[in-house]
């Protein structure tokens, strides 16, 4: 498959369960969001990735960025071709654990969220939504013109008030530029840094669960 990853079945069996791909942040690898997985709804596949890059000094990342710059650049070429695996990685997971490829959805957490949301604005008809946790727009990512699948396609950004990695102006941000592009943003601050908390995953786990039984297996 295109890309590392571990997996949990469904604890509810049925015949073409809905699966969720967890996207993790820069230097950390799948095992690091996979530790949610109790925590999610029992109907999901849930498939952690790991991102194709090796990170210094630890770990893995989506994309390249060079700190030497202010502000910091990001390699924008490696954030196309970690589109297009994701991508390609999910309609491979579906098939392999025998999900339905029609109700997928990305879950990422930092450079993770960034990658879930290249995704959504890229091909949001391959996707039934996304959560993004404590990430950031990657502006080249937004399309100039209009992308069929983006009125009402849905989103939960999560960020933390007191993010010192991604500050939270970044997540105001975010839920602007979707708002603006149609997509329908459940933005949601929390007192917190550059983390996912108790309420946050409550709230996550909730919101997926939600988007599940509105998307009946078609």
């Amino acid at each position: 498959m295109t890309l590392e990853h571990v997996a949990r079945p469904p604890g509810t069996a049925s015949d073409r369960p809905p699966m969720a791909v967890l996207l993790h942040g820069l230097g950390a690898d799948e095992q690091d969001l996979f530790g949610l997985s109790p925590f999610l709804d029992p109907r999901l596949v849930v498939v952690s990735a790991r991102a194709p890059h090796e990170a210094q000094p630890m770990g893995h990342s989506w994309f390249d960025i060079d700190w030497s710059e202010s502000p910091p650049r990001i390699d924008f070429q490696h954030v196309v071709e970690s589109r297009d695996a994701i991508l390609r990685f999910a309609g491979e997971a579906a098939l392999a654990y025998g999900a339905d490829p029609s109700r997928v959805w990305l879950v990422g957490f930092s450079q993770g969220a960034s990658m879930a949301a290249a995704c959504a604005l890229a091909r949001p008809e391959m996707l039934r939504g996304i959560v993004a946790h404590s990430g950031r727009i990657t502006r080249r990512a937004v399309p100039s013109l209009p992308v069929p699948g983006l009125a009402g396609f849905p989103v939960l950004w999560q960020h933390g008030r007191s993010d010192p990695v991604v500050p939270v102006a970044f997540g105001h941000e975010a839920r602007d530029v979707l708002g603006a592009l149609g997509l329908r943003v459940d933005y949601r601050e929390y007192p917190i840094g550059h983390e996912i908390s108790e309420q946050s995953l409550r709230d996550l786990a909730g919101w997926l669960t939600r988007r599940i039984d509105e998307s009946p297996a078609g």
